[in-house]
């Protein structure tokens, strides 16, 4: 694709991150107002690293065009550190996390909605916002990944970044119920505490092959390995 196209594309989906973003947060839901608020979800956080990381494109193409004919090499450095920051986003957050956030939501609500998303919820919150936090953020990553090249960190230090991730936010939820005696996901209210930890080590394992995916993915489609 041509760089405007991608600038317009980009900033489009930005602009539909920040729509979904503010909607969601105007709606008077009850989780919001106890312990944590709307940071105890996986999927507002998501929002929020996909909102950061199309914002960070966005000014990426923007910084290029600007620099576009300039030989200030203090400006290209600048440019430089963009686009780094751009792709460890794209792959250490970005990726693995929206596509995780989107597959095991529809896994578990196709299996049994009550355990992931409970039928209370479609009072507060309409379908098309359901869809715009749980559906649209996979085919907006893809198309990012398909339009540009990212840079992948080496895999030791991509994988512990993505580790250091998923243990963090386990590590979040069993702090809240900790302080509020409740589980973030009525999932893990039917789970012994041995398939907890089961649990939790399937979900580190799986956010980590979904990071080799993407840098496969991200190979395959530019070929870099040849």
């Amino acid at each position: 694709m041509a760089l405007v196209p991608c600038q317009v594309l980009r900033a489009a989906i930005l602009l539909s991150y920040c729509s979904i973003l503010c909607n969601y947060k105007a709606i008077d839901m009850p989780a919001h107002q106890t312990y944590g608020g709307s940071w105890k979800f996986l999927t507002f956080i998501d929002l929020v690293i996909q909102a950061v990381f199309f914002g960070i494109c966005v000014l990426t193409d923007l910084s290029s065009l600007l620099t576009r004919g300039n030989d200030s090499q203090e400006q290209e450095r600048q440019l430089k550190k963009l686009i780094s920051l751009r792709d460890w986003m794209m792959a250490v957050l970005a990726f693995p996390v929206g596509v995780f956030v989107v597959t095991m939501f529809w896994s578990i609500y196709i299996y049994d909605r009550e355990l992931v998303y409970p039928k209370l919820l479609d009072n507060f919150i309409p379908a098309w916002l359901n869809h715009g936090m749980h559906t649209t953020v996979l085919p907006f990553v893809l198309i990012e990944m398909r339009t540009t090249h990212h840079q992948y960190p080496s895999r030791s230090c991509g994988l512990a970044a993505v580790c250091t991730f998923a243990v963090g936010y386990i590590l979040w939820v069993c702090w809240i119920h900790h302080v509020t005696g409740v589980w973030v996901y009525p999932l893990l209210e039917h789970l012994s505490p041995g398939v907890k930890i089961i649990f939790f080590a399937a979900v580190t394992v799986i956010i980590n092959v979904l990071y080799l995916v993407g840098e496969v993915l991200n190979n395959y489609i530019w070929d870099t390995q040849k």
